[in-house]
């Protein structure tokens, strides 16, 4: 196996060949952090580094599948990348601020924990804009995170970092969170899958905040359940955490029987041509699947989506205020500018947001899903973004100004966070950017959105061949 395919490998196919003894965790550890080091200039995915307590680990790991005594945690050896804004205990935690550069974490993000209890081998922390708060990944500390398809490309934000290592081979896999879109807009920018999981089912600390969600950020549909698996469940420091739900189980089989709602633009963004025609041809796999294709007319979209987003610019805004105020002579250059926008937003709007989601529920989801098991749409309308966009950068879009902010189609379902949402690839434009759909469940049925997802992956597959991957 060369040293390509072992960056690529999933977390599954490694924990195989971890058992049968012909790979060890430390010759994978090496691999991902040789792919590092020959992107690190360029793509710049990482933020601190833990690579020679990743490597103690991982040695011990490899010791435990040597002695073959059946001890073997599900992820046991597994290196994973963790979002520069999880809370790891005794590790820094910058938010991609130079105002908090020696803040140090007192506790780690339960679900964190979870993930490393079953084994992963945290060796890295991926980049984020400042204060996970932009659709592209830079900032005055960290640098410019680029796509590894092209490197003038954005890799979506917030969760950027994670979305490049993946989609570059530089880690198994990763982590992310998302309030507005900031798993699945990066998974669609950089071709790969992240899943956002009901509300409440992976408990947060930041649990007050229906729309955040934390979340597996993966290669491959089964790597994604695997994780969201070991991430979910009651925790006491999380009062929103749901009780234990079902395992979501795997398997790819066929879909008959099921009816899936589809729309493309949602009556609302400007959807260039590739992105159409991608979505459609992931659509026309699922049908071969099994299943019954309804395309939906939508005309009620546009003011949820403005108060989706206004919802969260409301909330974001006092400790922006605060940080301009106290520190503005540190902040990246955009911060500012992201302040304005936060500012452009009201109380009303704030209020006004509930009041819109109950009567698109009443009046238009909630019908949707009764007659339909799933709903399917674009992540993102226009994968062609700057690596350094700032917020209100007009963006050419089907002979319009745009911003990025309008390109991400992701903060509906931050309004309807019960929902799940399986992020996946589906296909590349003709200048060979990734696109991507999201599968959306009805509340709380994320066994369905995996079904969906193995299936299309099935009979679509991405990252898993040289020919598939991008041209680091």
């Amino acid at each position: 196996m060369n040293g390509d395919d072992l960056c690529y490998l999933s977390a599954t196919q490694a924990m195989a060949l971890f058992h049968d003894g012909r790979l060890s965790p430390v010759e994978l550890l090496e691999a991902v952090i040789a792919r590092y080091e020959s992107i690190a200039g360029t793509v710049n995915p990482f933020a601190d580094r833990y690579f020679d307590e990743a490597r103690r680990r991982a040695r011990e790991s490899e010791a435990k599948f040597a002695r073959k005594d059946g001890r073997l945690r599900r992820l046991e050896g597994i290196p994973m990348a963790v979002k520069e804004n999880s809370p790891i205990q005794g590790k820094r935690m910058t938010s991609a601020s130079l105002i908090d550069t020696d803040r140090v974490a007192g506790r780690t993000d339960p679900a964190i924990e979870r993930l490393m209890r079953a084994g992963a081998n945290v060796f890295a922390r991926t980049t984020m804009p400042e204060f996970a708060w932009l659709y592209a990944t830079h900032s005055r500390l960290w640098g410019v995170t680029r796509n590894p398809w092209r490197l003038d490309v954005s890799v979506g934000g917030s969760s950027g970092g994670s979305a490049a290592a993946l989609a570059a081979g530089a880690t198994t896999i990763a982590t992310g969170g998302d309030s507005t879109g900031s798993i699945r807009q990066p998974a669609s920018q950089c071709g790969i899958v992240g899943y956002q999981a009901p509300y409440g089912a992976i408990p947060t600390f930041s649990s007050s905040n229906t729309y955040v969600h934390h979340g597996p950020m993966t290669r491959t549909v089964e790597d994604a359940r695997v994780m969201a698996n070991i991430m979910a469940g009651p925790h006491p420091l999380d009062p929103n955490s749901l009780p234990k739900r079902p395992t979501i189980k795997g398997g790819a089989g066929d879909l008959k029987g099921m009816k899936i709602a589809y729309a493309i633009d949602m009556g609302h963004h400007e959807v260039i041509e590739d992105v159409r025609v991608q979505t459609l041809e992931a659509l026309a796999a699922l049908a071969d699947a099994g299943a019954e294709l309804v395309e939906i007319p939508v005309d009620w979209a546009s003011e949820a989506i403005r108060l989706g987003h206004g919802n969260q610019e409301f909330l974001f805004c006092g400790m922006l205020e605060k940080a301009v105020a106290e520190h503005g002579d540190v902040l990246s250059d955009y911060v500012p500018e992201l302040l304005d926008t936060a500012r452009s937003f009201s109380a009303e709007d704030y209020r006004r947001s509930f009041e819109v989601a109950d009567v698109v529920w009443e009046e238009h989801l909630g019908p949707m899903f009764a007659g339909h098991h799933a709903f399917v749409m674009p992540t993102v309308s226009c994968p062609e973004i700057p690596a350094a966009n700032w917020q209100r950068t007009m963006l050419p879009v089907n002979g319009k100004e745009v911003t990025d902010t309008d390109t991400s189609m992701t903060v509906l379902w931050n309004m309807f966070g019960r929902c799940p949402v399986l992020a996946v690839p589906s296909g590349r434009t003709r200048a060979g950017l990734p696109t991507g759909i999201q599968l959306v469940g009805r509340p709380h049925d994320e066994a369905t959105v995996f079904r969906l997802g193995a299936a299309l992956e099935a009979r679509r597959p991405w990252l898993d061949a040289a020919e598939r991957r991008p041209a680091l």
